[in-house]
């Protein structure tokens, strides 16, 4: 059936007939399928009517409630610090499939519009709030008739024929998540109405229907739906020995799982009773449920990076809060603002008591990659009284990833600050047994801007020309008899750098104090925010090269403005799903890469403090030999 799978294309399999949705082609515009109801329910509330049109406003809670469902099993299934033990496939959501299940919700637009039209001749008003025979009567057409009906329908999907037209595309998902509770064909789901609807409409039949059956059926059906595709699994081993007889009613996360990598057994909707009952239990499931159930520890990461949150506004973009939105480059949404008061409660309770945690993962060949997060944010770190706590925090990480074996701990951004704890050194002084190596990775961060400056150019102007970076970069070009303009009114800190440089090239560097020096220069590197009224001095056709955290503002029209330094990761990278911040798919910070070479290379030594000139090179080549690309 694998192979089957494999040797029928994509385009092929999409001409069968009812695999695809109506609305397919209409991206976002489908929702406006939406708003006829929506304009009712608003229409009836606005004269004093929504007690005639209560059917349309309950079909809006209903299925905007099931919505919220899956979006929450989405935030909790991607959350690794809670469930990472628990995890079945260790490894994380791609791209490409984030991508295939973007539309995860068309099966609640389809039965939204299947209710609408059925509510017009069973109007929701006329029912009860509650009846509890109701309920026995749904239950009893559930178990009865809607169970064994979808494990022949399912089983029927995986025949040879319709599993290579249709039911390979909800399969085809690697790693299950949530989602991929909806992501099947538009007949699998005309289907999977027809279950849904015999005890909802059976009920109604019977004369039992409520307003509290149609909310209790729908919203458990897609809870359990959510928790069998969760790839984590939420009940305890010892349930199912205290209680065995619980084998037969409940699908554990893990019971799913298994159908998802053999597809030849665990056919049942949420009873495996009757896979007992018909032989295609797989004799792996209460044994696997054990082992994952009471797992303690999960594998070592061998390489971390340890980042921060950058602003309020740009935590929400995160896998567990909207998956969708954080496989994409961050920027601002309309929809983020309202969310912005609560983001911010979560931040100060994170400032208050909170500890570094796992954020997300990815695999290179074969090795484990984690990026953990320190719950502190951009501002907090320019902030006096917060310097020894923010220390402490990145202090513990990297004596817990000491402790549990990590190879390299990278830092990102305002983690490594010179003000901070001197680029790292503050740590590896403090502690000088650690096994873990500390980097900061600024060497390929200096590497990937110099290689952005095309060989023609004779003179750059600089700015946070004294930082680590700006003194690596001014070094490194006066050895290639380049003019730097290098800005700074410390002529302290201009000497000592400019005598690091070899004789005959310590006249290559210039100390200016004013922007107006580089009005006649077309190469401006950035590392120190600038206003827009300081970029007027720029002249036309000049190039922001940039290693300023936030970017400077695009002010000028007639310039062009660089990215943050950055390179993509190898090909071969495996279970990458989100962005780093601004970066594209693929693409991290050059700070990141610098520590995964450092990792791939096995170089023993710390990487803090004062940048090596000398290495700059050795680090860029080693960065392209391990399949490191700039962008």
């Amino acid at each position: 059936m694998a192979s089957e799978k494999k040797d029928c294309s994509v385009s092929c399999r999409r001409e069968a007939s009812l695999f695809s949705w109506p609305w397919e082609n209409l991206g976002t515009l489908k929702y406006l399928l939406y708003a006829p109801l929506v304009t009712n329910a608003l229409y009836a509330i606005y004269r004093g009517e929504i007690k005639n049109e209560a059917w349309c406003l309950h079909i809006l809670i209903l299925f905007g409630a099931r919505a919220l469902v899956h979006q929450l099993w989405g935030s909790y299934s991607s959350i690794l610090f809670l469930n990472r033990n628990r995890r079945i496939d260790q490894k994380g959501v791609e791209f490409k499939q984030i991508d295939a299940e973007w539309n995860w919700d068309n099966f609640l637009m389809l039965q939204f519009i299947a209710a609408s039209l059925l509510y017009l001749n069973l109007p929701l008003s006329d029912f009860p709030i509650f009846d509890s025979r109701g309920f026995l009567w749904c239950l009893i057409l559930h178990i009865g008739i809607s169970e064994p009906l979808y494990y022949w329908l399912h089983r029927l999907l995986h025949s040879p024929a319709s599993f290579q037209h249709y039911h390979w595309l909800h399969h085809s998902s690697r790693v299950l998540h949530p989602f991929t509770a909806g992501h099947a064909t538009f007949l699998e789901h005309l289907l999977l109405c027809v279950v849904v609807g015999i005890p909802t409409l059976g009920t109604i039949y019977f004369g039992y229907g409520s307003i509290s059956l149609m909310y209790g059926y729908l919203l458990a059906f897609d809870f359990l739906q959510c928790l069998a595709h969760c790839n984590v699994e939420v009940f305890p081993s010892n349930l199912f020995d205290d209680f065995p007889l619980l084998k037969h009613i409940i699908r554990t996360p893990t019971y799913h799982s298994l159908h998802h990598m053999d597809m030849v057994t665990n056919f049942c909707l949420f009873m495996p009773f009757y896979d007992n009952l018909w032989k295609t239990t797989n004799a792996q499931s209460w044994e696997l449920q054990r082992e994952i159930s009471s797992r303690k520890k999960s594998r070592v990461a061998d390489f971390v990076f340890l980042a921060h949150v950058v602003d309020v506004i740009s935590a929400l973009h995160s896998p567990f809060v909207f998956r969708s939105f954080s496989s994409m480059p961050f920027s601002i949404k309309p929809f983020l603002f309202p969310m912005w008061p609560f983001t911010y409660l979560v931040m100060l309770v994170m400032w208050a008591n909170a500890k570094s945690f796992l954020f997300s993962l990815y695999y290179l060949r074969g090795k484990l990659h984690e990026t953990w997060i320190v719950p502190r944010f951009g501002f907090q770190y320019f902030l006096p009284f917060a310097t020894k706590g923010i220390n402490n925090q990145i202090e513990d990480a990297i004596l817990r990833a000491d402790r549990l074996g990590v190879k390299v701990i990278s830092l990102a951004a305002l983690n490594k600050n010179e003000s901070l704890n001197g680029g790292g050194t503050l740590f590896t002084t403090k502690h000088p047994n650690l096994r873990v190596r500390v980097v900061h990775g600024n060497t390929l961060t200096a590497a990937v801007i110099l290689h952005e400056i095309p060989n023609d150019v004779d003179e750059v102007f600089l700015t946070g020309a004294t930082s680590k970076l700006g003194r690596a970069i001014a070094l490194y070009l006066a050895r290639r008899k380049v003019k730097v303009l290098m800005l700074t009114l410390s002529t302290e800190r201009f000497n000592k750098i400019q005598k690091e440089a070899p004789l005959d090239c310590q006249k290559h560097l210039v100390q200016v104090t004013k922007y107006q020096a580089a009005q006649h220069c077309k190469t401006w590197i950035i590392g120190k925010w600038i206003t827009p009224r300081e970029q007027y001095w720029a002249p036309s056709g000049t190039h922001f090269h940039q290693f300023v955290v936030p970017p400077i503002i695009p002010f000028r029209r007639d310039c062009t403005y660089g990215k943050l330094a950055a390179m993509r990761l190898p090909d071969d990278v495996e279970g990458l799903g989100s962005c780093e911040y601004t970066m594209g798919r693929g693409v991290v910070h050059a700070c990141h890469a610098g520590g995964v070479v450092h990792f791939l290379e096995g170089w023993k030594q710390h990487e803090v403090g004062a940048i090596n000139v000398n290495q700059i090179d050795i680090v860029w080549e080693a960065a392209l030999r391990h399949g490191l690309k700039p962008l």
